[in-house]
């Protein structure tokens, strides 16, 4: 089977490994997005995919908009059989998706309708999710809507963060994915169409969306800080300075205290108040032009003022 795959961030590296790995299908071109400046230096840097397509000689393309008919010719010159997209990052036209003989396919990392858009993993997380998982379905043109393949559960511990349920379910999509292979190209599948009623969405995370409120409880606050590890981190302001918590749990300490007050206890624990009166104990955190380093380190040497607030930008 000839396929086109189409992904860019670190999720569809294992899916299109696996693809790679096995010789009953011959990946004939990769789609990925641009190269992008990165990191301070603003270094143009491939992205994961076309690192790996490299690896192994695979052609790459990398149109700045898929949309537009040459890029859309070059895409089905290669007269793949399907297409495969995983985080691929723009919306594909009906040209596109008209091609392929066993037509263009998504791994997506929620239970659909669940979460359609580009933020499933941190959102389930943000919202306090007990479950996630991946859906491989047809692709439509309207976002995450077409019918549904196959889906595995992965189930979302008290620990996990962004970033170990990111790998989570990028391994059982890659492994989803081997599965239904198959199962299409024969013809046993028997697609399930999504209930509009459920659907329920993920857009980007937006930086407004990174802020902490501490006047919403401390589950729903460690929530958010969980959902932003590794990155992009949830913030809040600390004499008047970003200040990004990468890590929090819940305390056992019982004392009155404004939302968003910050203490040092007596056995150097650094606590946060909640709205709902309950405490968080921030583990790791980023004061502004530094490192990111546990609250020890945060602590040692300095001197915390009474009656000091987080969130105030005075």
């Amino acid at each position: 089977m000839k396929i086109v795959y189409m992904g860019t961030p670190d999720f569809s590296v294992p899916v299109l490994q696996n693809l790679i790995n096995d010789p009953a299908y011959d990946v004939v071109c990769v789609v990925t997005q641009p190269d992008r400046p990165k990191g301070r230096k603003q270094k143009l840097t491939a992205s994961p995919v076309k690192v790996l397509a490299e690896q192994y000689d695979i052609p790459v393309l990398q149109p700045e908009k898929v949309r537009k008919p040459e890029a859309v010719a070059a895409i089905l010159a290669y007269a793949p059989d399907l297409l495969v997209t995983a985080a691929y990052g723009q919306i594909l036209p009906q040209s596109l998706l008209d091609g392929p003989r066993l037509g263009c396919i998504n791994v997506h990392a929620s239970l659909l309708p669940s979460y359609r858009g580009a933020a499933p993993i941190q959102q389930a997380i943000i919202d306090g999710q007990k479950e996630s998982g991946v859906t491989i379905m047809y692709m439509v043109k309207k976002l995450d809507a077409g019918d549904i393949l196959s889906q595995i559960r992965v189930p979302i511990t008290d620990e996990d963060t962004f970033g170990s349920l990111h790998d989570k379910l990028s391994a059982a999509g890659s492994e989803l994915l081997m599965k239904t292979l198959p199962e299409l190209e024969q013809g046993r599948l028997h697609p399930v169409v999504q209930d509009e009623d459920l659907a329920t969405f993920a857009p980007s995370i937006k930086h407004e969306d990174e802020k902490i409120d501490w006047n919403r409880p401390a589950d729903e606050i460690r929530n958010l800080i969980r959902g932003l590890n590794p990155f992009p981190g949830a913030f809040t302001y600390f004499e008047g300075n970003v200040f990004k918590i990468f890590s929090a749990l819940s305390s056992d300490v019982k004392r009155e205290g404004t939302p968003g007050l910050l203490v040092r206890t007596d056995d150097d624990r650094l606590l946060a108040a909640a709205g709902d009166g309950r405490w968080l104990e921030i583990k790791k955190c980023q004061p502004a032009g530094k490192k990111r380093m546990g609250a020890a380190d945060f602590l040692r040497g300095r001197e915390l003022k009474p009656g000091t607030v987080l969130g105030n930008r005075e």
